[in-house]
């Protein structure tokens, strides 16, 4: 039988952490950032952090905002790079440290110049932005909405890239100094398989027909008069989501983006809700998950995760996993 010890790497800025109490991720592709929360235990206060050669009393002015930070966590010699980012801040409780975490969105929370723009789209937006901030980033962006305005004032770069992930509901993120923008559902980035009788934890899943998740999707947009211009999309008589977007008069622009909404939520027939595993195998948000059960084959299907919150501790490594809409 193999034995699995859990083991961890983390570094913030160019000290390596000793000793922890836990560390908390959460990775979603339906928020702006990934983020990471690392407990230090009170005893950890003078031999938490060390460099090669000395070791640092831990308080707040050890590390600061905007130091590099690395989690790598894993089992026996086996280690994945669960974050990768930056110290956002640090807060004291009890004696204890906790760093808060942020990726590379991170370097967006810097203010940026009041602009009005007319007749612009998400590119153009993005692109000012990052030439505004002075960034070394690319940006490859295919989601093709306009707006009859967009306006900046007294906001950070961060702030205009959660506005349109917020009111447009695309997958932002950063990989190899390039921010995507993308609609959701459009990319996979690995696959993962799940048995309820080998490696699924505990459930959360529920299991419903499609005649079970009718949705009705309605946005609403204003023209430059104040008039508001109302679409819908899908089905009466289930659930109903409403979502107000300024800026946007277009009737097609806002149908695209309510037939989007629609196809992410709903209309099939499997499971929805969490479900927790272990640390392996690995598994990420935009991942396809495979879930399998013996017992009832009519329910096995493959799913997109929209959300995987990963926790480490003396209590041992897990994962919990949110699944989206099912893929086959």
């Amino acid at each position: 039988m193999t034995m699995y010890n859990m083991v961890y790497d983390i570094t913030i800025g160019k000290y390596k952490l000793g000793m922890i109490a836990g560390v908390e991720i959460k990775r979603s592709v339906e928020l702006l950032s990934d983020t990471a929360i690392i407990h230090l235990p009170a005893i950890a206060y003078n031999k938490a952090f060390n460099s090669t050669n000395n070791t640092l009393t831990i308080t707040e002015k050890s590390i600061k905002a905007g130091d590099r930070v690395v989690i790598q966590l894993g089992y026996n010699d086996t280690l994945y790079t669960e974050f990768a980012g930056y110290l956002e801040h640090i807060e004291n409780e009890n004696d204890q440290l906790h760093l808060y975490c942020e990726d590379a969105i991170y370097l967006y929370r810097k203010p940026l110049p009041n602009k009005e723009m007319i007749n612009t789209n998400v590119k153009k937006i993005v692109s000012w932005v990052i030439e505004q901030l002075q960034l070394q980033h690319k940006l490859i962006c295919n989601y093709d909405v306009t707006y009859d305005k967009f306006v900046v004032a007294d906001c950070s770069g961060y702030d205009v890239l959660k506005k349109i992930q917020e009111e447009l509901k695309p997958n932002i993120y950063i990989k190899d100094n390039t921010l995507h923008i993308h609609p959701q559902y459009t990319e996979i980035f690995g696959e993962a398989k799940y048995d309820f009788a080998f490696n699924i934890e505990k459930s959360n899943l529920r299991y419903k027909d499609a005649t079970q998740r009718k949705l009705l999707v309605e946005i609403q947009g204003k023209d430059k008069n104040g008039k508001i211009i109302k679409v819908e999309e899908g089905t009466t008589g289930g659930d109903r989501l409403t979502m107000n977007i300024s800026g946007i008069s277009s009737t097609a622009s806002l149908k695209k983006i309510a037939r989007e909404v629609l196809l992410n939520k709903g209309g099939y027939t499997g499971y929805e809700g969490t479900f927790t595993a272990w640390l392996i195998p690995y598994c990420d948000a935009g991942y396809k998950v495979s879930i399998i059960d013996n017992d009832y084959e009519y329910k096995n299907g493959c799913y997109y995760v929209t959300q995987v919150e990963t926790k480490f501790d003396d209590n041992g490594a897990e994962r919990t996993i949110t699944l989206g809409k099912k893929l086959e």
